[in-house]
């Protein structure tokens, strides 16, 4: 019977290291989470009373955030990419037109580094990087998730996305 072989050490370890924050990406723990978290609930209840509370606070947050890594990886795969300096811009007979276009982009996305398995969230750095869109990275020593989910009232949120609508996120920031 033939040996297998095994796979390389080195592309293990590639493969780990892009789903995991390095020290050039944004990453939030500790009072800087805790600031950050804090503004961000104090902006989302003003803006709530601002809207006098016409809709149900489920509906609501639905309007103003993307929750969960489907719903944001659906909103960032329907933005237009920003094509990089020094490439050829995109012709636009190439755009399929079955394709539906969204009427709201994101301004960030943060997510939980304690994501398991990793896999899941694996995709969405390039995505979000290739429509411009920064990614925050959310670590707390009893779950980024579990954080996450705190702020739009679930018990845990892997990724929530915050759309470009009246809350003008990159204040905080």
């Amino acid at each position: 019977m033939p040996r297998r072989k095994k796979a390389s050490k080195k592309h293990t370890d590639i493969s780990k290291a892009s789903s995991v924050p390095s020290e050039n990406q944004d990453c939030y723990e500790g009072e800087r989470l805790a600031s950050l978290l804090n503004s961000i609930r104090r902006e989302t209840e003003t803006a709530r009373i601002l809207d006098g509370n016409s809709l149900p606070e489920k509906i609501w947050f639905k309007q103003q955030f993307s929750i969960g890594v489907n719903d944001v990886t659906r909103v960032l795969e329907r933005m237009a990419p920003i094509p990089q300096v020094g490439s050829y811009p995109a012709q636009p007979h190439s755009v399929s037109s079955n394709r539906k276009v969204t009427s709201f982009q994101l301004q960030a996305v943060l997510l939980a580094s304690d994501c398991n398995p990793r896999w899941l969230t694996k995709h969405l750095p390039s995505l979000a990087s290739s429509r411009r869109v920064p990614l925050i990275y959310v670590k707390d020593k009893k779950g980024g998730s579990l954080r996450l989910g705190e702020l739009v009232k679930l018990r845990t949120a892997i990724a929530i996305g915050v759309k470009a609508k009246e809350m003008p996120l990159m204040n905080f920031l």
